[in-house]
């Protein structure tokens, strides 16, 4: 009698959805948190973001944006690696001024071969070029945006913010509640295009008190003082930004 192979491991939607509300992330294989980042010999504190998908509305950028790139194919689908997404992701990384994996298959399996979550990919096409790419995890009421890359040669085009715009409109469209975007961090300005979409539907996760709280500029200042007077081990408040 023949056996069959046992089930392999997945993140469900909704363990996926739980990790996420509790300032949980995906790297590689694994969920993770972190209130800390090292940035040019500086200890930084992060801010986890989410958008409320109900309150995000299109203002004058995101619609210029939207009609400026109509010429772009946009194809979503189940993500599946191949050698033209790390290409394109090899001239990106090319160019961009901030540490970066070496390749997609390092960002999301560290060699790992199979997948647990539940990934699709968000391809920009212009005629018949790859010109950016989009990869976000589904759970079943939110989803988290893991990585976005582009051709340098159409930077012009802001396709790192059209992504995250396209993902947030994914959501949307499949009334999803939340969209996951990563973290910002404090001092710290490149990680602030997070933001694109409008500060008034996002919320920063209280790291201390567990829970989420209407963005504002105050409150991340609020929350880096007590992670940083509270938090962060002694012999390492010197380098803190």
């Amino acid at each position: 009698m023949a056996a069959s192979p046992s089930a392999l491991p997945v993140i469900r939607g909704e363990a996926l959805d739980f990790y996420l509300a509790r300032g949980y992330y995906r790297m590689q294989q694994d969920l993770f948190t972190c209130q800390f980042v090292p940035f040019d010999g500086r200890i930084y504190t992060t801010h986890w973001l989410r958008l409320v998908l109900a309150r995000v509305q299109w203002g004058p950028e995101q619609r210029r944006l939207l009609r400026r790139n109509a010429r772009f194919a946009v194809i979503i689908q189940p993500f599946h690696l191949t050698s033209e997404h790390e290409e394109l992701y090899a001239r990106y990384r090319s160019t961009i001024t901030f540490d970066a994996a070496p390749t997609v298959e390092d960002v999301l399996l560290g060699g790992a071969v199979h997948n647990v979550f539940n990934t699709y990919i968000i391809e920009l096409r212009d005629g018949n070029r790859l010109v950016a790419a989009g990869i976000f995890d589904r759970g079943d009421r939110s989803l988290a945006g893991i990585l976005n890359f582009y051709d340098p040669n159409y930077r012009q085009y802001s396709l790192g913010k059209y992504l995250l715009l396209l993902k947030a409109d994914y959501g949307q469209r499949l009334q999803l509640d939340y969209y996951y975007p990563g973290y910002l961090v404090h001092s710290y300005p490149k990680f602030d295009y997070k933001l694109f979409l409008g500060p008034v539907a996002t919320e920063v996760f209280d790291s201390v008190g567990g829970q989420w709280q209407p963005f504002s500029w105050e409150a991340v200042m609020e929350q880096s003082v007590e992670l940083l007077a509270n938090w962060l081990p002694e012999d390492l408040r010197e380098m803190a930004a």
